[in-house]
């Protein structure tokens, strides 16, 4: 039997360190002043808490180093030194799905990032890497802290080292909403994706008044690096959108369609649009004369789940067409030409653009789809001098590197080189259907008639009656609906108002695929 010491205690002071913990922790959370807070709001822009409330699930964030302060003296740091350092970090979930987030606070010190800033900003990078859970940042600060010298250029290091290790592992979103300039604009580059909110964000190596000493240029922060340059220009820019509230509603709505980690498929969710329905209205959506140009995202949305897909790089590269979709409730990648935009030919940007587009896709088990209607390469002194040739093989590269389940489907034209690049069955691709308005060939038929019977269009008495003969034959004999069929380059020809229901049965026979590249470091991908 136990007894039980009724010898009096001394009592603690455990109530009191408790609300004093509380206290400070209180403290952090309001920031600097009601006054920094209202400054902020002045400019349209949300605090960091309130950013990350928007983006996680109600409750869910749980902060790490919240009363963390800076160590530095000098020039005035010693006597301000408040919780947080200006970045707030830690984790929670989306659609109940763990994501770890950072976010500056422009309220403290620009958001300008120090020693301390940046070890916690380190240390939530390793904790996603070690979890495998996607990293989200929220970028809103003035870049390093000048007054802690070369510690803070360091802590950019440290970040963009981490960046790079995480590629290809958990999926990296950088969203920006206010200022990034130098250096710090070069960690989301590295990331996956890069969202951008209009009028209150930009992104530059050397701002306005650089430019202007050293070119005599003159130029705003939004003409220099604005969220419509970035999405329409320069491509550095995934998404641009009008506000706050829409840009994180809509990061969230992409994390949806990815997998935590490249250990895992994308989350598949139950659909009601019925696997075999019938796409008749396809039949209308694409004319049969290949001069005749159509919009390639109703054709996706007349494909996909209730129609209903998230468009990559919308408005930069519009010739081609990249987007995040499902079917059958599985995620897949699209990658389509878009005929309304120069032909849908592909040019230096476009082939730059999906490229990294399949990368991420084959990196995040995400399977691809493409959709041909390519009449060939975008001609011209400017593409040859620009480098076509290497930017067109990093497209290449991307596909033939790429092990996720690969199927294409061609339309109408595919034409030249172009046609091989965009994963034809010669370079890998799974399975290859085409509808019978196809047209697959070295060129179109009248250039290659100009070519095979040049002299016997010249020796004619009509040229012209004898070149349009002649295009007809060539037409009949090598660029027949069924040409391609009969030598095995395409598995099937299939009437295109059942397109959705062949898409999702291949998509499941080839869901446990399992493809092994060589043995090697890494690739040396054309650059």
């Amino acid at each position: 039997m136990t007894v039980l010491d009724e010898t009096p205690r001394e009592p603690t002071d455990t109530r009191g360190r408790v609300a004093e913990l509380l206290a400070l922790r209180e403290q952090a959370h309001r920031g600097p002043s009601d006054r920094a807070t209202e400054a902020q709001h002045a400019k349209g822009k949300l605090t960091a808490r309130e950013r990350i409330e928007l983006l996680l699930d109600p409750g869910t964030f749980k902060e790490v180093e919240q009363l963390r302060r800076h160590r530095a003296t000098g020039f005035g740091l010693e006597a301000k030194k408040p919780y947080t350092d200006g970045v707030i970090t830690g984790w929670g979930t989306v659609e109940g799905r763990t994501v770890f987030v950072y976010a500056h606070d422009f309220r403290i010190f620009g958001g300008a990032l120090g020693e301390a800033h940046a070890t916690k900003i380190h240390k939530i990078m390793d904790m996603a890497i070690s979890a495998g859970a996607p990293l989200v940042s929220l970028n809103d600060g003035a870049g390093a802290r000048i007054q802690e010298g070369v510690s803070a250029l360091a802590g950019y290091g440290g970040i963009f080292q981490r960046n790079t290790r995480a590629s290809g592992v958990i999926p990296q979103i950088s969203v920006m909403l206010g200022p990034c300039a130098g250096g710090a604009a070069y960690s989301p580059a590295l990331t996956d994706f890069v969202f951008m909110v209009r009028e209150t964000s930009q992104m530059f190596i050397t701002g306005p008044d650089v430019v202007r000493a050293v070119t005599g240029e003159e130029i705003t922060q939004n003409g220099l690096g604005g969220a419509d340059v970035h999405a329409e220009i320069s491509g550095v820019a995934h998404f641009a959108y009008d506000d706050e509230e829409t840009c994180i509603a809509e990061v969230r709505y992409l994390i949806s369609m990815l997998p935590s980690n490249n250990r895992e498929n994308p989350p598949t969710v139950e659909s009601e649009d019925p696997e075999d329905r019938r796409s008749e209205v396809l039949l209308d959506l694409v004319p049969a004369d290949g001069n005749r140009p159509y919009d390639m995202r109703k054709v996706i949305e007349e494909l996909v789940d209730d129609g209903d897909f998230l468009e990559i790089h919308e408005r930069w590269a519009t010739n081609i067409l990249c987007a995040l979709a499902r079917l059958g409730g599985q995620v897949v990648g699209i990658v389509a030409n878009q005929p309304q935009s120069l032909a849908g030919v592909l040019d230096i940007e476009a082939s730059e653009k999906a490229a990294r587009f399949v990368q991420m896709c084959d990196a995040f088990n995400i399977p691809i789809v493409t959709l041909l209607d390519v009449p060939g390469f975008l001609p011209g002194v400017d593409q040859e001098h620009g480098g076509i040739i290497r930017h067109g093989a990093k497209l290449l590269y991307a596909y033939c590197n790429a092990t996720v389940p690969r199927i294409s489907l061609i339309l109408r034209k595919a034409y030249g080189g172009a046609y091989i690049v965009m994963d034809s069955q010669s370079i890998g691709a799974d399975l290859t259907y085409a509808w019978p308005t196809n047209e697959i060939a070295v060129m179109g038929a009248e250039g290659a008639a100009n070519v095979i019977f040049r002299k016997q269009i010249a020796e004619a008495e009509d040229p012209e009656a004898m070149r349009a003969r002649m295009v007809k034959e060539y037409k009949s004999e090598l660029m027949h609906p069924y040409y391609a069929a009969e030598r095995g380059l395409v598995d099937d020809v299939i009437d295109p108002a059942e397109t959705r229901e062949v898409l999702i049965a291949s998509l499941a026979m080839l869901r446990n695929k399992h493809a092994d590249l060589p043995s090697r470091k890494h690739g040396n991908p054309p650059q």
